[in-house]
């Protein structure tokens, strides 16, 4: 019988030591990883993948087209680039106000979405160097004649997007009556409805979709600011961040970059 417990007390530490062993070698093959998916030689949390946040709705930029896929200047850009590092490109829908809460939780790794460079925006991202270079201008119903500068909107209800630059151009204006949308889609459709006098927005985006879309608006302003447009990364993602440099600037160079702003836009680009 003692034999017997003898055994089984030996059988039992075996086990025990084994099971020890495989948790401690488990936990480190997890910790290596865990290293080596955020470590891909590019700043790419998985390797050979770029993944882009955007919109996905804000045609020209990024928008899905008749064939299921992701069209726009945004798109062709995260093509170009991803090309140029050897990688696939993967595209992140999310809503704008998540984008960067997005960049945090490592659910892209790039936001390429016509994103405005602040201070502000700048404690919580690292930018890449401007790809675009535009402004904000107001737009109005064809018969409005009164709105042709930012003091116009002094008592006026204006539509602008929430988190954005071209609200915080509305609200620097005492006075005005300013309603925030999730979307452009939603505060151009209440400008065109009557139930607001002017909007705020970019001047590339809508005169491609005025002239596109035929849209019953007009322009009315001179560019109110001029935004330099960047890309985003995570905080401290310097690698990353480097290497979209250089792939950019060499697309600049060679002249891939204003062949897309062209096919968009057919207009010079303010960066050459």
């Amino acid at each position: 019988m003692k034999r017997i417990s003898f055994l089984a007390l030996a059988i039992f530490l075996m086990l025990l030591s084994a099971a020890c062993g495989s948790k401690e070698t488990g936990g480190s093959s997890k910790k290596e990883q865990e290293a080596a998916a955020t470590d891909s030689g590019d700043g790419l949390k998985e390797p050979g993948v770029l993944r882009v946040g955007f919109e996905g709705t804000y045609r020209p930029f990024n928008f899905m087209g008749n064939d299921k896929d992701y069209e726009g200047f945004d798109v062709d850009i995260s093509h170009e680039l991803a090309k140029r590092m050897g990688v696939e490109t993967e595209f992140v829908a999310a809503s704008w106000d998540s984008l960067i809460g997005g960049l945090k939780s490592n659910k892209f790794d790039v936001v390429i979405a016509q994103m405005t460079v602040t201070e502000e925006r700048k404690e919580s991202v690292d930018f890449t160097d401007p790809y675009v270079v535009t402004g904000s201008v107001l737009i109005t119903r064809e018969d409005t004649d009164d709105i042709t500068k930012l003091e116009d909107i002094k008592g006026k209800k204006v539509g602008a997007g929430a988190g954005t630059t071209f609200a915080e151009v509305a609200e620097s204006v005492d006075g005005a009556k300013v309603a925030l949308y999730k979307t452009v889609n939603e505060y151009l459709q209440d400008l065109i409805n009557g139930r607001l006098d002017v909007i705020i927005n970019d001047h590339l985006l809508m005169s491609y979709n005025i002239k596109e879309e035929g849209l019953p608006v007009k322009i009315t302003s001179d560019i109110l600011n001029e935004d330099e447009i960047a890309m985003a990364v995570k905080k401290g993602n310097t690698e990353l961040v480097e290497r979209l440099n250089k792939e950019l600037a060499a697309m600049i160079e060679d002249g891939t970059y204003e062949k897309i702003y062209r096919k968009w836009f057919d207009s010079d680009p303010v960066i050459k």
